[in-house]
């Protein structure tokens, strides 16, 4: 690699950082500034006076749990038995899982109110159909990260040696697959949490108490607690993340160990 190429790849990665942290340091500045010439943490203490900070965060952050796991029982084996089975259908469920980035999300949530606001799949006022909503518009990134993770394994070898050992398919799928993705899940799973957390029309469209909601009808009552809540929002998220890497982290040996038993 030559000085310029090494030069030019800096100037692009400083370029990204500064593109990413100057509107955070922006916003971070005009929530301090609640308070007429002084800076101060009023417009955090108006936040976290409120209660639904703390109900509509929750709500969002369990909503993101359950999505990621029904993502997780829905994509790993479909995938799974793509790339074992039916490599040829791979474009096929490629352009399926696209789809949630043609159809927006408004049109998405109208299909669902008509189709299921009535007997004999009467769930607008279930949870079940927000989460479904958010498993969908998650779709192509936990496919992706799942596909990408099956990919830079020996799908066929690993399966073969376990049925060599006599385990069936549920022990291949969650003792020998799930452990090699552990990775590529976290991936997803960290996205789907962003989306999310930040989801405004589902949840708003569905009558739900989500975040982004709160965040919405914030921006439009109060000047300096909609910055502060953008700022603790990523924060929040950020953190929320970090639990989900602890939580799932183990070192990548330990795992094909374990898929070999």
């Amino acid at each position: 690699m030559t000085i310029r190429t090494k030069v030019l790849s800096w100037f692009w990665l400083a370029l990204g950082v500064l593109y990413f942290l100057l509107p955070l340091y922006a916003t971070l500045q005009f929530s301090l500034k609640a308070r007429k010439g002084v800076l101060s943490l009023l417009a955090y203490e108006n936040v976290l006076g409120d209660p639904r900070f703390a109900r509509t965060f929750m709500f969002s952050l369990e909503m993101a749990l359950i999505s990621i796991v029904v993502s997780i029982l829905l994509i790993v084996p479909t995938a799974y038995w793509v790339h074992l089975r039916l490599p040829r259908l791979r474009p096929v469920i490629e352009l399926v899982t696209l789809m949630p980035f043609v159809i927006p999300a408004v049109v998405l949530v109208f299909g669902l109110i008509r189709t299921y606001s009535r007997d004999p799949f009467a769930l607008v006022n279930s949870p079940a159909l927000l989460v479904a909503g958010y498993v969908v518009l998650s779709l192509p990134y936990m496919y992706r990260a799942v596909d990408t993770g099956l990919r830079s394994m020996d799908v066929r070898s690993l399966t073969e040696a376990a049925q060599s050992l006599g385990a069936g398919w549920p022990t291949i799928l969650f003792r020998v697959i799930l452990p090699n993705l552990r990775t590529a899940l976290l991936s997803g799973a960290f996205l789907t949490v962003a989306i999310v957390i930040g989801e405004f029309t589902l949840a708003s469209l569905l009558s739900w108490p989500a975040f982004g909601p709160y965040m919405a009808q914030l921006g439009q009552d109060r000047a300096y607690e909609p910055a502060a809540l953008a700022i603790m929002s990523f924060g929040l998220t950020w953190v929320t993340m970090g639990l989900i890497y602890l939580l799932g982290r183990g070192r990548q040996a330990g795992s094909q160990i374990a898929g070999t038993h």
